[in-house]
């Protein structure tokens, strides 16, 4: 039986239940009534069909989804391992070998970074559009990169374009002028980047030939698929106009908005929404190579890969292309996750788990630097349910020296949602003392004394180095969990293991506990140990060397 998070088949995502605890692998009861007063997926499925393939189409827009699926392997099998003596980056004095001097800039491709975080390809699904000032914005304060992702353009009402022989060409946008000037405007120059993404529909569009002449964007990132997992990016459209637009513009949209049929099914409430899919795509090692070169020789300063967990052969092949082709980053995205469309059944059972990618990603890579010590390896991100410090430097430390940044897209989503809400509670003076509560404060505060500055810890921070400009409260809410939550919280982590700068972190600051990390480490050679045997030589030289 498939294990998720709880024994029966209660699923959250798709607003199903089963009526008794012990049901079977099917996902029914034993006994099936007619007149039982629960929806499980089947009885659901047979009124709403297709809809019930995705996440709860009434939050679509303003939610992400995530897998309840136990994977059986994850960073919690690995131990960090701790360190009382010396200290490594940094002058062993005991007024200096202290966490804040922690250094964990890093550089994402050839991008200086003041965190080793990127926030990945956050395209045209609606739930990034509406949070994209606190994204940008406090992806800018913190100074990492943020990417824009696919479909942006596509999607935009207020793009414009010019007939081509095969497809039309954007020649003007709303949207993606708008994506990349808000992360501009609180940009320091030099710490992050933006990064705009293309899928198949954004090639057939010329994106990036618009970003790079119109809008000065230097680093772009090639996608392969994972738009909604394995079969390209969906969104819902709610008018039969947008539909019809979008259809136009050459995406696939069902049901099909140009049916006469359907138009009076739509006319007469019984179509709740439209879906629009992006093609999949093919690729070959040739089109791979030379679309690279064609990227580089039109200028652009960073060159991105990311890709979804497909199966071993295909990861494999991905990384072959991005070395081959040199490119400067490449981001591997674990299964599990997605930001509101991507199907049910791919987020639990398709695609590779985050952790067991990773083991095939350095696998792969020690494989390459055993066979030619000498090959550049690009900057490696791993992605995929990554949301807290200790996940972050455990993956960053069973990646070493490859992995150097953690790439997000669901955690700082989260971040600029409930930033923004607690914001507006603030502005209405709808203050509670659950709130207050949660947040640390006295019970004998009155809830609607609560402001801004005294929610956010950065805020009054924030406010003096940008001498009081005005930063929403999403974007403070980002910068916070970015700077302040994890940033603190990895420097705190290297300075048990007394090492100061990041790129000093090794596959011997963690082992694993558990015997399935044990069969996974084995499988790819990494050469991480198991907690009983790590240092066991040198145990026994320190026990045997004293004077007793």
């Amino acid at each position: 039986m498939t294990k998720f998070s709880m024994d029966t088949h209660q699923m959250s995502m798709i607003g199903s239940k089963t009526r008794v605890e012990d049901s079977c692998e099917s996902g029914l009861c034993p006994i099936c009534v007619a007149d039982c007063p629960v929806f499980c997926e089947v009885s659901k499925s047979a009124l709403r069909g297709r809809e019930v393939l995705y996440p709860r189409r009434e939050f679509f827009g303003n939610s992400t989804a995530g897998s309840p699926k136990d994977f059986g392997f994850s960073y919690s099998d690995f131990q960090i391992q701790f360190e009382c003596r010396g200290a490594q980056g940094i002058e062993a004095h005991e007024d200096k070998v202290i966490f804040p001097n922690v250094d964990i800039s890093t550089k994402w491709g050839n991008i200086d970074q003041k965190l080793p975080f990127v926030i990945a390809g956050l395209g045209s699904t609606y739930v990034a559009k509406r949070n994209w000032d606190g994204l940008a914005i406090g992806a800018a304060l913190a100074g990492v990169s943020i990417t824009v992702g696919e479909n942006v353009v596509g999607m935009d009402p207020g793009s414009k374009f010019a007939n081509h022989s095969v497809y039309p060409q954007v020649i003007d946008t709303v949207d993606m002028k708008n994506r990349v000037e808000t992360f501009r405007k609180f940009w320091d120059g030099k710490h992050g980047d933006i990064i705009v993404q293309k899928n198949v529909e954004d090639t057939r569009l010329g994106v990036f030939d618009y970003v790079t002449s119109n809008l000065e964007v230097n680093s772009l990132e090639i996608k392969f698929g994972q738009g909604a997992k394995a079969i390209g990016g969906e969104v819902r459209l709610e008018s039969l106009e947008r539909a019809q637009l979008l259809q136009e513009r050459g995406y696939l949209v069902f049901p099909d908005p140009s049916d006469p049929f359907i138009i009076e099914e739509w006319k007469a409430g019984l179509i709740p929404d439209f879906e629009r899919h992006s093609r999949v795509g093919l690729s070959s090692t040739e089109d791979v190579l030379e679309e690279i070169d064609q990227i580089r020789s039109n200028g652009a300063k960073n060159i991105f890969i990311k890709t979804g967990a497909y199966r071993p052969a295909a990861t494999a092949w991905i990384i072959r292309m991005g070395i081959e082709g040199k490119v400067d980053g490449m981001t591997f995205d674990g299964a599990g996750g997605g930001t509101g469309m991507s199907p049910v059944s791919m987020m639990n059972e398709g695609s590779i788990p985050t952790a067991y990618l990773e083991a095939l990603v350095v696998g792969c890579l020690d494989m390459i630097k055993s066979k030619n010590p000498n090959t550049t390896i690009p900057s490696i991100a791993i992605a995929g349910g990554i949301a807290n410090e200790t996940q972050m430097f455990k993956a960053l430390a069973m990646g070493a020296p490859y992995i150097n940044c953690i790439a997000m897209a669901r955690a700082p989503i989260t971040a600029a949602m409930k930033a923004k809400y607690i914001g507006d509670v603030i502005d209405k003076k709808q203050q509670t003392p659950a709130m207050l509560k949660n947040l640390g404060f006295p019970k004998e505060k009155d809830p609607r004394s609560l402001t801004i500055n005294e929610a956010f810890v950065e805020y009054d921070n924030l406010h003096r180095v940008y001498n009081g400009k005005y930063i929403p409260p999403s974007a403070v809410g980002v910068y916070t969990y970015f700077a302040s939550k994890l940033g603190i919280g990895i420097k705190q982590l290297l300075a048990g293991v007394r090492k100061f700068k990041l790129n000093l972190l090794s596959r011997e600051d963690i082992a694993y506990i558990t015997q399935r990390a044990k069969e996974v480490c084995y499988k790819w050679d990494l050469g991480i140990k198991s907690q009983e045997s790590l240092d066991f030589e040198l145990v026994k030289n320190e026990i045997y060397s004293g004077n007793y």
